[in-house]
């Protein structure tokens, strides 16, 4: 069994004129946000053995954000530069470099990457994900390799505003 979680960064500020995207830092409200989904998340019992994160600043703020709410260590989190651009199939090329002994994995990325990959593992497609919302995929394979072919179950997909 492998369990996917896939999440939009926290809300960001648009930054100072002339401000490189890359940059971007996150809201008070951002994080405040994020530490609600946390809270989800441990009532839910979660377990997350790796986030996967965008270099952007917002993106990579909100992976330390989760990774300390979540109680992961600093190796637990990996910062991939293909998510910053990502289009969905970039994210099968790091599915398929994961070992298998990881169980459940944490992407967090940008749209409109972070929900056309959900969309793409479901028949009914969601709206544009907001910030700091999560999908929770989960799979009946051993590895990794076997998700794009293999049938997803939406197990939740959670925004902050619906906690």
């Amino acid at each position: 069994m492998k369990t996917l979680y896939i999440m939009r960064h926290a809300k960001s500020s648009w930054g100072e004129p002339g401000m490189d995207d890359f940059d971007r830092p996150l809201l008070e409200k951002g994080k405040k946000r994020t530490r609600t989904i946390i809270d989800y998340l441990l009532k839910k019992e979660t377990k997350i053995d790796l986030i996967l994160s965008s270099p952007a600043l917002r993106a990579l703020d909100t992976a330390w954000i989760m990774a300390h709410g979540l109680s992961l260590k600093e190796e637990d989190v990996r910062v991939e530069k293909s998510i910053y651009t990502s289009d969905k199939d970039k994210f099968y090329d790091l599915f398929y470099d994961l070992p298998s002994g990881i169980k459940s994995l944490m992407i967090i990325g940008h749209n409109p990457a972070v929900t056309n990959l959900v969309n793409d593992f479901l028949q009914d497609k969601i709206d544009p994900m907001s910030t700091s919302g999560i999908a929770c995929l989960e799979y009946n394979v051993k590895d990794w390799t076997e998700i794009a072919a293999a049938n997803s179950k939406l197990k939740f997909l959670i925004y902050p505003k619906m906690l």
